[in-house]
């Protein structure tokens, strides 16, 4: 496994971070979930439940991962994270600036534990600004990043996207890419570093195919004019005469015509990069068309035509799609589970085992700081650990 010699202790909850670590923990890094005493990652009790304590989405995000209930505001449990800081490769944390300093484990105080250390704070607004103490989640990154303003249509509100582009494409990709840039760095230098991720800052930059323009123009799209986004007729989706719907991106001229032949209409083939007023026209004429077939005939048609078109499937067609199954995306040993993206030939990602039970390994990781069981239950009862 490519990451098994470093270890990642993780004090982030709920999606960003999680995420970001489950990327390392399938790819073989020690990930040491550090959770408060009370409720632990609130993840962990979400509905639906696979068992007692650990609810589908918490499991989904941190399998493969170990848990230790900690009191950092207690000085006994400061001293136990220092301990394990000593020994550790990466922190990921996710408070809001500042509150790692207000608890005395600041990146400066672990630094001078462990200059090795690479430290990942991921925040919605980053370590300096105006907005940098203020709370936030995916809605508001993306609000503030204009990219919200274009999920929609001309003069209808924005549409909540139902993936976290923020959290996950702002804030946990990000987040493991820094620190792998930094793990390479340290191989050089010896030395860690602090990685701020903001997660405006990082969907700010996934907006390529928009800011670009405007930088250069200083011309303000409209929602539902821009290329990719209800701006071009080639690129939409279409409801077919079962009220289901094909998406059709086809952008490319060979695409386009194959698709204007597939639809029984050579002549819309000139109208590829047509004015936008003849796009509106243009959509509406080939939702005409398509609303005369139900879906799996469109299907059926374009199946040996060169050109972009997909079904907008359900998750339980999803779950059963040859390419999905064949790329064994969706696991069903143990229980159900969403398999490791990135492919490697050489080091795989694996599900090694289900997420913990909360402060599951307390006494396995104390063990290595030379913490006896003695000790270990003399800190239980105190109330510095479960």
């Amino acid at each position: 496994m490519p990451l098994h010699s470093y270890r990642v202790l993780d004090l982030t909850r709920l999606l960003p971070g999680p995420y970001c670590t489950l990327l390392l923990a399938d790819y073989g890094a020690e990930v040491i979930k550090v959770e408060d005493m009370k409720t632990g990652d609130y993840a962990r009790w979400e509905e639906p439940k696979i068992d007692e304590e650990n609810s589908a989405f918490f499991d989904s995000l941190n399998r493969n991962k170990k848990s230790i209930s900690i009191d950092l505001k207690a000085e006994q449990g400061k001293d136990i994270f220092l301990k394990l800081v000593k020994e550790a490769d990466v922190v990921v944390e996710s408070f809001r600036p500042g509150v790692m300093n207000r608890l005395g484990i600041g990146y400066d105080v672990l630094a001078s534990v462990n200059p090795a250390l690479v430290y990942c704070a991921i925040t919605g607004y980053g370590q300096t600004g105006p907005y940098k103490d203020l709370p936030g989640h995916d809605i508001n990154y993306l609000s503030y990043s204009g990219l919200l303003h274009f999920f929609g249509r001309p003069n209808t509100k924005p549409t909540v996207p139902p993936a976290q582009i923020a959290d996950l494409g702002g804030g946990a990709l990000p987040a493991a890419l820094g620190i792998m840039m930094a793990l390479l760095e340290r191989e050089k230098s010896g030395k860690g570093q602090f990685i701020d991720i903001s997660m405006l800052d990082n969907v700010i930059s996934w907006m390529q195919t928009i800011l670009p323009d405007y930088l250069a123009t200083s011309a303000e799209p409209r929602p539902g004019e821009l290329t990719l986004s209800g701006g071009k007729a080639c690129y939409e989706v279409y409801e077919t005469k079962d009220k289901r719907y094909l998406s059709v991106g086809a952008l490319e001229l060979k695409f386009w015509e194959a698709f204007c032949k597939g639809i029984g209409k050579e002549e819309f083939i000139p109208l590829l990069d047509a004015p936008l007023l003849k796009q509106h026209q243009l959509k509406a004429d080939i939702q005409t068309i398509i609303a005369e077939k139900p879906l799996e005939t469109w299907l059926t048609i374009f199946s040996d035509m060169d050109t972009c078109v997909a079904p907008v499937l359900t998750l339980e067609e999803m779950k059963h799609n040859p390419q999905v199954v064949a790329r064994e995306m969706i696991k069903t040993e143990s229980h159900p589970h969403i398999s490791p993206p990135i492919k490697m030939s050489k080091t795989p990602g694996t599900y090694k085992q289900k997420a913990p039970r909360l402060g599951e390994h307390a006494e396995e990781l104390l063990a290595e700081i030379n913490i006896s069981s003695e000790e270990y239950k003399r800190l239980k009862e105190n109330g510095v650990m479960l």
